[in-house]
């Protein structure tokens, strides 16, 4: 069982930057998948970011590539998604999930998620 807890949301202005923590409780965090997806109002969930156990593999959806960087710390049990020139678009409720398995993108694939947190862009 994995517990995870987003911080971090806010309101940003275009152009802005936020880092989104997930923290995680359980002894076993290095084992799990760790991805971040979000929602905009009206929208289904999707895939923004993921990175592997070790932290040494790390993809993207490709409307954030070069703009976010997914990371993790192990020792803290805590993942990052550092979010760099936000747009507009970007503004959604982000959830971090946890998967325990070899590396997915799709939300169903994910076992945990957290209570999600807001991003708002501004003009």
């Amino acid at each position: 069982q994995v517990q995870l807890v987003e911080s971090g949301g806010g309101l940003v202005q275009a152009g802005g930057s936020l880092r989104l923590s997930c923290a995680a409780s359980g002894r076993t965090f290095s084992s799990y998948v760790m991805g971040w997806f979000r929602q905009a109002p009206g929208k289904e969930r999707e895939f923004v970011a993921s990175i592997t156990w070790g932290g040494t593999g790390t993809y993207y959806t490709n409307s954030v590539k070069g703009r976010f960087t997914i990371s993790r710390d192990n020792a803290k049990n805590t993942v990052y998604l550092q979010m760099n020139s936000l747009k507009l678009e970007d503004t959604a409720v982000y959830y971090c999930a946890a998967r325990n398995g070899p590396w997915r993108v799709g939300v169903q694939e994910y076992d945990y998620w957290g209570q999600g947190t807001q991003v708002t862009v501004s003009s």
